[in-house]
């Protein structure tokens, strides 16, 4: 008997429990919908969710595109890209998620670990789609997601496409997705230069991708922005893509502790021919030092610069590395070089500084060398002389800044990933939700009806039905 009144008084507890609780959850709702709603009621919910969904405010939907947007056109891989990269043979490169082939060990020992692949920018893209279908908080339910992944192969698009961008406006604006915030939630990833996606048709290359009204509305991640409100750049992918933390120390060991006979080098490239061109004085100078600097010729009989084991025996070998402007504004000889622990020197602002906000830090002076290119053109400034009067101790505490960039602009092995520090793509995808919440702010009126969504309409969902969770999801959140 009177365990029976023990179970009643128990039970009647945990009714009035619930029964409490369901009223401060129905009360919240109706202050979140009144202009003097109480702050502290809707911090303390999400503070509460926050504990119950290590993803909550996280979430990533991504768009299963018709194959003809992605895998055909990686699997169509017999054709080259003309003019631009006429070498590039998606064949070899499409290996290994995008990475491209595996780099055996060399005599210069720079690859000690199995993490070294012959990996060119273009493949970004695919790069990107599979560390994203190995991301912790994807879910299935678009309707909880922050943010829409849209997997569009468009670095590696063999000549002008417009039809097919076109097609790609087409399907995405027919989806219930794209209709919830006319496409402001929606980024998607592309390992070309902004210019690629700016040309009519009639060009050789590239499409008209971002001059269509609803790509406005997205976010566009490339290797090198516009500048636009919504465009950004994030890094070119280098040869080293680590599967383990260990191996990612090694390395920034292995680099801080290089032998660098020479002050400065240059890689000069086939588009840099032009002796009136800023790399063409760049190459003038260096000649004019040859004990001081260090010439790289790449060239279609020579294969120097194909080889990734020489790009980076040089650059590791050299305290400054060139990197002024050819074609565009960026090339990727400026990651590999940071990832050689060898300081770069820039010639104009848009090489860097205007671009990789999220990846470099904004004292530029802190990690880098500026010569204005107007002054070197004109001659008033001498590259050895500039970089001469560079005293070993701001040397020394720029490469250190370098050395401790490494992690921020790799792209990690996306089967295991690092656990301790965050890489290239968790830092683009940390920048990107912010981006999204405060996107998803401004659209709504008075902000109110945020905290209604990411509270109450998250509630309603079991995560675990949604949501492919990594082993290092809850370690890396906790941290």
């Amino acid at each position: 008997m009177e365990e029976q009144i023990m179970i009643s008084r128990i039970l009647i507890h945990k009714l009035k429990s619930a029964l409490i609780l369901s009223f401060i959850f129905f009360l919240c709702f109706l202050l979140l919908n009144h202009s003097s709603f109480d702050n502290s009621c809707s911090s303390s919910l999400v503070r509460k969710r926050s504990e119950l969904d290590l993803c909550a405010g996280r979430y990533i939907y991504i768009h299963d595109l018709p194959a003809r947007f992605n895998e055909d056109l990686l699997n169509n891989c017999d054709h080259k890209l003309p003019k631009i990269t006429p070498k590039l043979d998606l064949c070899y490169h499409k290996a290994n998620n995008g990475f491209g082939r595996c780099i055996e060990n060399s005599s210069l020992n720079d690859f000690s670990t199995n993490s070294w692949y012959e990996t060119h920018p273009f493949l970004l893209d695919v790069i990107f789609h599979n560390r994203m279908k190995n991301y912790e908080c994807l879910t299935n339910d678009s309707s909880i997601a922050s943010a829409i992944f849209v997997p569009y192969y468009a670095g590696i698009e063999p000549s002008v496409r417009n039809a097919n961008v076109i097609d790609l406006v087409k399907w995405l604006t027919a989806k219930s997705e794209w209709k919830r915030m006319w496409g402001r939630d929606h980024f998607l990833v592309a390992g070309r230069i902004s210019r690629d996606f700016l040309r009519e048709s009639g060009r050789s290359s590239g499409s008209k991708f971002l001059l269509l009204p609803e790509s406005k509305n997205m976010s566009i991640l490339s290797i090198e922005s516009s500048h636009w409100k919504k465009h950004f750049a994030i890094p070119y992918p280098t040869y080293f893509h680590p599967s383990l933390d260990r191996e990612l120390f090694e390395w920034q060991d292995k680099v801080g502790g290089s032998n660098r006979p020479y002050l400065f080098s240059f890689i000069r490239t086939p588009r840099s021919n032009s002796i009136n061109s800023i790399r063409g004085e760049v190459m003038n100078q260096c000649l004019a030092s040859p004990r001081l600097c260090k010439l790289m010729h790449c060239n279609s009989f020579s294969r120097n610069c194909e080889n990734p084991a020489n790009v980076m025996a040089l650059f590791r070998k050299s305290v400054f590395c060139l990197q002024p402007p050819g074609d565009s504004f960026t090339r990727s000889f400026i990651f590999d070089s940071i990832l050689a622990g060898c300081i770069p020197v820039f010639f104009h602002p848009d090489s860097a500084y205007t671009q990789y906000l999220w990846h470099l830090p904004k004292d530029h002076a802190r990690y880098s060398v500026f010569i204005s290119a107007r002054d070197l053109m004109k001659r008033r400034v001498s590259i050895n002389k500039t970089l001469l009067k560079v005293s070993e101790e701001q040397e020394s505490e720029m490469r250190e800044e370098i050395i401790k960039l490494i992690p921020k602009i790799i792209y990690a092995d996306p089967k295991l990933g690092l656990e301790s520090v965050e890489d290239a793509f968790d830092i683009t995808i940390d920048r990107m939700l912010e981006r999204m919440e405060t996107s998803r702010q401004a659209a709504l009126p008075d902000n109110k009806m945020d905290n209604s969504l990411s509270i109450f309409s998250r509630l309603q969902h079991d995560p675990k039905s949604s949501v492919s969770y990594s082993n290092s999801c809850q370690a890396k959140l906790e941290t």
